[in-house]
């Protein structure tokens, strides 16, 4: 069973990383589904979605929940039966979930060049602390683009407005890697909220290929 990460934190909430490995086959036989939710998986045309679905179900099953527990509402922002709070990620070959007393956002994403690309459209103020010549360091900047977006996702998870931008309603505040924390602020119409965050990196040795993960919690 790969079960990658199990870890408690300060606040009592539960982190959990699952390496999916197994087949399609396998995932399904360890789990019960409710029947929306195995319409919802034969209408995933690709079965790597289809294995992330299911491994997500294994999760829960390990942190003492079922897909029984686990609903969505209209928007698609994932809850529980409980009064605990839920969040879920997935990128390739893991998947993630985050169950916490406080309203709270994961993201797991893989980190790939592309990124560079698309980063005028996610960033703005954080252009100020990212090295100007990236070249000479473009690993660290694609971690650092990685980590800005893997933030702005999971603090959209949480508030889940519709409308918000991620370059113009939601700054990062500067961070080193090395602290693997640091706060970011949503500002549209009349909220304004503050946000911890918190980071680490994942290794899959088999492709040679790291990933992001990244929580958020309101303060």
């Amino acid at each position: 069973m790969p079960l990658y990460q199990n870890n408690f934190i300060e606040n009592a909430s539960q982190i959990l990383v699952w390496k999916i490995t197994e087949s399609y086959e396998q995932l399904f036989e360890s789990v019960q589904l409710k029947e929306k939710s195995l319409v919802r998986l034969r209408s995933m045309k690709s079965e790597l979605h289809q294995r992330a679905f299911l491994s997500v179900r294994m999760l829960l099953k390990i942190a003492g929940y079922s897909d029984f527990d686990l609903h969505y509402d209209s928007s698609g922002k994932p809850h529980l039966e409980d009064e605990k709070y839920i969040s879920i990620s997935h990128s390739h070959e893991f998947s993630t979930i985050i169950i916490s007393p406080q309203k709270v956002g994961i993201d797991i994403e893989m980190q790939r060049e592309k990124i560079i690309k698309i980063a005028s459209k996610f960033c703005h103020s954080e252009f100020d602390f990212l090295p100007k010549n990236f070249e000479t360091k473009k690993e660290e900047y694609i971690k650092n683009l990685t980590l800005i977006w893997g933030t702005k996702e999971a603090i959209f998870k949480i508030v889940n407005i519709a409308g918000v931008s991620f370059k113009n309603h939601i700054q990062v505040v500067q961070f080193e890697n090395v602290s693997q924390k640091t706060t970011a602020l949503l500002e549209i119409d009349k909220i304004n909220q503050e946000f911890d965050i918190y980071f680490d990196e994942i290794t899959s040795i088999e492709y040679d290929r790291k990933f992001s993960l990244v929580y958020a919690f309101e303060k």
